[in-house]
């Protein structure tokens, strides 16, 4: 295997990698990049960003990533596509093995691998990805005007999402698992009062239906195993995210949930030399702003500590 030093890693692309890349490139660390399996991270399967400073009349989400990742590119960041595959932390000189072929080697290492949609794990589901089924309703909502559509989810961002589709389509099934939500009672509140909601109390989604396109979703419910099908022509999934830290896992502290844990006021980690930022350690705010604050952190933390070795 091939093996290549740097003096500053950044694993992953999203606003915190992006971000943290463009400070460590200033400050003349001469970082490479390896964008992982999504680059641009979660804003790439996001249409309009109309909540991020500097945007007045809103972006879309795949060109604000092409801004951030020309910014850093402009400074000298060596953006590299490819996938962190294993690590060692032993000692002081880490080691990042991309892609199973090269293994890098530094003293820095910051970590923005973000995190991904949670989906049902149905294969009807996977078959009819992106043919009317959705992780994203505000992506792609759109598409689903004066529809009959459903989301699966019981938390806040549910909530959210199936306030947002009540505003393009006609009827939104909100599929919930048990007989109540996760959900803060405002936003359950505003659910159900809502007119053209119709809540789907104690319901599994047993099958999303259609060849070609969601044509429905047959749905089961948990108590009296009753089999309901609804046609629908959108299917979304607002079940939550999982952080993209597995290959880290034995080597940093993370939550139950495996975010990364970070020293609080910092992007340290339990590790000298590695470093954390975006949504892979925020599990609260999961924002593009929050996570290029974050990797403005991470930079300024990892260039503190090369400079005091």
């Amino acid at each position: 295997m091939k093996t290549e030093k740097v003096d500053c890693l950044i694993i992953g692309s999203g606003p915190a990698g992006y971000t943290a890349a463009i400070y460590t490139s200033r400050a003349g660390l001469k970082p490479v990049m390896y964008t992982g399996g999504q680059p641009g991270g979660q804003l790439m399967i996001t249409n309009d960003v109309e909540n991020y400073p500097g945007y007045p009349k809103g972006i879309m989400g795949p060109e604000m990533m092409e801004d951030f990742k020309n910014q850093a590119t402009r400074f000298g960041t060596d953006v590299r596509y490819g996938m962190a595959t294993k690590v060692n932390f032993t000692g002081s000189v880490h080691k990042v093995v991309i892609d199973d072929t090269l293994e890098i080697e530094t003293e820095c290492v910051i970590i923005a691998t973000g995190a991904s949609a949670k989906w049902l794990g149905i294969p009807s589901e996977t078959r009819l990805n992106g043919k009317g089924v959705s992780a994203c309703a505000v992506c792609d909502g759109f598409f689903f005007k004066n529809q009959d559509v459903a989301i699966v989810g019981a938390g806040d961002t549910a909530c959210e999402e199936a306030m947002y589709l009540a505003k393009l389509c006609k009827k939104v099934y909100m599929v919930v698992r048990k007989d109540t939500m996760r959900a803060s009672q405002i936003m359950q509140k505003r659910v159900i009062d809502t007119p053209n909601i119709e809540v789907c109390w104690n319901s599994e989604t047993d099958e999303i239906l259609g060849e070609n396109d969601v044509e429905g979703v047959r749905l089961r419910n948990n108590v009296t195993n009753e089999i309901r099908e609804l046609r629908v022509t959108g299917f979304f999934v607002a079940i939550g995210h999982q952080p993209n830290t597995q290959i880290f896992k034995g080597w940093i502290d993370m939550d139950e949930n495996g975010y990364i844990k970070t020293v609080p006021g910092s992007s340290k980690t339990n590790i000298e030399g590695i470093f954390a930022c975006g949504d892979a350690q925020d599990h609260i705010y999961r924002q593009a702003v929050t996570a290029a604050g974050s990797g403005c952190m991470a930079a300024l933390d990892g260039e503190r500590y090369l400079a005091s070795k």
